[in-house]
């Protein structure tokens, strides 16, 4: 394995030291998305319960004990619970503004990594081809032959950059569009969510006004 990287050229090292990162990423985003994950209807189900029997402190022991971005949501509109509409929209706005970047995070860096590792390949491709060229000048300087072996070194340089680059990029541009699915289906699910709650507690203060 070393002996093929070291016949990649320069180009391997980066493109190895991207895979690596791109792995972490993939890995701690998993990790995290599925920590953020719960099922969002049970939740409000069990949330709308609790508020329907005016027990707000419940309610917010119940968010507190319950992970991810949509019980934090949740949690800061009930906390404007005796405000009126807009006030307890706008704190809810407010919460998923800061919870959808966490969700977001690193994401970048794999769309990064899937549009450069291909670059890098073919910048490897192409100083491998440059190394080709410059043997065969050197051999006609001194009129000798040119023979394959002579020519070897960089066209694996070539081949061995191209491959790795797209061998990283594949990968890693599927879990990027996976990961941004799922980030996708989560904010999804917290506006659901948000609104769900917005209409309950807004109803519950209309009925105390009446």
């Amino acid at each position: 394995m070393w002996d093929i990287i070291s016949k990649g050229g320069p180009m391997m090292y980066l493109i190895i030291l991207s895979s690596i990162l791109a792995f972490g990423v993939v890995i701690d985003r998993i990790y995290n998305l599925r920590r953020a994950r719960i099922d969002a209807d049970k939740f409000m189900e069990d949330i709308t319960a609790v508020l329907k029997r005016n027990k707000i402190i419940e309610s917010i022991e119940l968010c507190n004990n319950t992970p991810g971005p949509i019980a934090h949501i949740v949690k800061a509109g009930i906390l404007k619970h005796d405000r009126s509409k807009p006030e307890i929209r706008e704190a809810v706005e407010e919460a998923a503004q800061l919870e959808i970047p966490r969700l977001e995070k690193h994401l970048p860096i794999l769309a990064t990594i899937a549009h450069i590792t291909p670059l890098l390949g073919l910048l490897g491709t192409v100083t491998g081809m440059i190394k080709s060229f410059q043997v065969i000048q050197q051999k006609a300087a001194l009129l000798a032959p040119v023979n394959p072996g002579d020519l070897a070194g960089g066209i694996w340089e070539a081949l061995l950059a191209t491959v790795a680059g797209l061998a990283v990029a594949i990968p890693t541009y599927v879990a990027y569009n996976y990961l941004t699915s799922q980030v996708n289906s989560l904010i999804y699910d917290m506006e659901r969510s948000a609104t769900d709650l917005v209409n309950l507690l807004s109803s519950r203060r209309d009925t105390y006004e009446v």
